[in-house]
C-alpha cells in the first residue's frame, strides 16, 4: 500500500513523531489536532471556542493540502478535556460543517497542557 504524507503548509516546528496527514488507498487521516502556534509549538490559549475554531482550521489547513475540504470529512473523534464545554464545542464545531456532518465521536479526555480540545478527522480524498 502506498502512502502519501500530507504536511500542514503552516507548520514551522516539530510537534512531535507523527504526521499531519496520511493518504492511501483513497481516504485521508488527520492526526490529533489543537490549539497550537505552528511557529512556536505552543499552545494558543483561550476559551474553548477560540481553540475549537482554532484546531478546526488546522484541519482546514491539511485537507486543503491534500485537495479536500471540509465536506470530504466522513469521521471525526473530538477530545474535551473538560465534557462540559460540550456545547459551545459543539456550536463552533457544527459551523465548519454543513450538510450531511461527519460521524464523530467525543470524549473527555486528558490533554497534554492547556489544550481544551484535539480532533482527528478521515476524509475521502476526491478522485
Amino acid at each position: 500500500m502506498a502512502k502519501t504524507e500530507i504536511k500542514h503548509p503552516d507548520k514551522k516546528v516539530s510537534t512531535g513523531a507523527y504526521s499531519a496527514g496520511v493518504a492511501a488507498d483513497g481516504w485521508l487521516f488527520i492526526s490529533g489536532q489543537g490549539p497550537l502556534d505552528l511557529n512556536t509549538g505552543e499552545v494558543v490559549e483561550g476559551t474553548i471556542e477560540e481553540q475549537t475554531r482554532l484546531t478546526l482550521e488546522h484541519i482546514g489547513r491539511i485537507l486543503q493540502a491534500a485537495g479536500c475540504g471540509f465536506e470530504d470529512v466522513v469521521k471525526c473523534t473530538c477530545h474535551l478535556r473538560d465534557i462540559d464545554d460540550f456545547e459551545a464545542f459543539n456550536a463552533v464545531y457544527a459551523s465548519f460543517f454543513t450538510g450531511v456532518r461527519p460521524a464523530r465521536t467525543t470524549v473527555q479526555s486528558v490533554l497534554w497542557g492547556t489544550i481544551k480540545v484535539e480532533i482527528d478527522a478521515i476524509a475521502r480524498l476526491r478522485a
